[in-house]
């Protein structure tokens, strides 16, 4: 049984520097300090670390999230993902007016037996908890930069 790929896209418009932003979203490392959702991140090695994440549903995704592209010059991002999903995260940071303008778009499967196997009953749910976790996310990131957490 093979498990629907879920396409998210999501803009995010920040009152920072686009280098800025650029730096907080490459530094995976940081992101529990400002992503409540993001648990904890441990470093594998140069390029995969270890991403665990909750949101408000009752169960925490297990990730591998593996450099696949950073490219400052061109504001791109993208981290290849494994474990409990898999597929990829692209970002694209660019400057916008006095700030920056930020798209991310992922597209994953679900890998986790127990969660595909209630997808059916629980995608709206599965749909809801990533919205959550976006809106904090940019809300979290809004505040870092905001208190100059980060510089390009």
């Amino acid at each position: 049984m093979s498990s629907p790929t879920y396409r998210f896209r999501n803009i995010w418009r920040l009152d920072a520097p686009a280098g800025e932003v650029f730096t907080a979203l490459a530094d995976l490392a940081s992101y529990p300090r400002w992503w409540r959702d993001v648990r904890s991140v441990v470093r594998l090695d140069d390029d995969t670390a270890r991403v665990m994440c909750r949101a408000l549903l009752p169960y925490s995704l297990d990730l591998r999230l593996h450099r696949a592209d950073e490219d400052r010059r061109s504001g791109h991002l993208r981290v290849d993902l494994t474990g409990d999903l898999e597929g990829f995260c692209r970002c694209r940071v660019a400057p916008d007016g006095h700030g920056a303008r930020v798209e991310v778009y992922q597209a994953v499967e679900i890998r986790r037996s127990l969660l595909r196997r209630a997808e059916r009953a629980l995608g709206p749910l599965y749909r809801a908890n990533h919205t959550a976790m976006m809106l904090r996310g940019r809300r979290g990131l809004r505040a870092y930069l905001a208190d100059g957490h980060t510089g390009s």
